[in-house]
């Protein structure tokens, strides 16, 4: 594989609780490469957004923090205690991210125009008339109608297509070596949704860019990912190409969360949901975490936590009894 451009080594997150520091995220290992798209995929409560949060430095403290033994390294450069200075330098500039709700990430008080061309200024160095033109060219490059009028526009004017639009906008306006895109299509019809993922993939192609896809839906991870990793109760327990996962899933969660799956060529009866939920990071047990709502556990996995081994050349499992 090309030389990453982010890996991320050993990323663990804490919560701060009566009990102590309780781990959120639990020795993640990634590595993303130039014009690759990498899909974080698991449940709600997996630890994906907080993954993202911790790679721009923006984990909540002081209740949270990146836990020591830790590496986000950047285009070789430690970003993992590194100074404030140091990070503003980075985030929003070199690392953009699409966040999850765009009515709550954009500033209802300033018009989409003033917004974009805030970022361009601030770490591109432009004048305020070079900024507003570049501005109007990355409404036209997301495909926004009308962009010279829209520009004086404030977000709740927006659709929430075009409001995602907008955040795609400001997240490129810096022209990021890395993009992470946190469930950018969640709110969002089906026809909206292929508008935007479309839109990603021809950014990706002709920018070079290097995209984190987080995501619960397999659907879209079958459509614009290379490489997918599957995480759960804040590890990674399967990775692998999009197409070996998809044909043959070894770990019983993946295996679950394709099962779960709404699929046009099968009836609504063949859905098989997962029981139970994500176990907070308090009510963790000593082995696999996966064991309490998997029908292959066997007593091994309520005692040992599996190590996360190679079953095949790219093909990383974390199971006792895999697939």
């Amino acid at each position: 594989m090309t030389e990453p451009v982010l890996a991320i080594r050993n990323l663990a997150v804490e919560f701060r609780s009566r009990d102590g520091w309780l781990p959120a995220v639990r020795g993640i290992d990634l590595d993303l490469a130039p014009n690759e798209t990498l899909a974080l995929v698991g449940e709600s409560g997996s630890g994906k957004s907080l993954t993202a949060l911790a790679i721009m430095g923006l984990v909540p403290g002081p209740a949270g923090r990146i836990a020591a033994g830790s590496s986000i390294r950047f285009e070789g450069e430690e970003l993992v205690g590194a100074s404030e200075k140091a990070l503003d330098a980075v985030r929003g500039n070199r690392i953009a991210m699409i966040f999850q709700e765009p009515m709550t990430a954009l500033n209802p008080t300033m018009t989409v125009g003033a917004q974009i061309a805030e970022a361009i200024r601030v770490h591109r160095g432009l004048g305020r008339d070079a900024a507003w033109r570049e501005s109007e060219r990355l409404l036209d490059l997301v495909k926004v109608p009308s962009r010279r009028r829209r520009m004086h526009d404030y977000p709740h004017q927006f659709s929430g297509g075009m409001r995602q639009r907008v955040m795609i906008a400001i997240a490129l306006a810096c022209r990021p070596r890395v993009l992470l895109a946190d469930e950018p299509t969640t709110a969002l019809d089906v026809t909206i949704q292929a508008q935007v993922l479309g839109l990603l993939e021809d950014l990706k192609r002709e920018h070079g860019l290097a995209v984190l896809f987080i995501t619960h839906n397999l659907g879209v991870v079958a459509l614009i990912a290379d490489r997918v990793a599957v995480m759960y109760a804040g590890e990674i327990v399967e990775s692998g190409r999009v197409e070996a996962i998809f044909a043959a899933p070894k770990h019983p969660y993946t295996l679950g969360l394709l099962g779960s799956t709404l699929r046009i060529d099968r009836d609504i009866e063949a859905l098989q949901p997962i029981p139970g939920s994500v176990p907070a990071p308090g009510a963790l047990g000593r082995g696999c975490a996966f064991a309490p709502r998997c029908p292959r556990a066997v007593s091994r996995c309520e005692t040992e936590p599996p190590p996360l081994e190679a079953v095949a050349p790219g093909r990383l499992v974390r199971c006792w009894m895999p697939a």
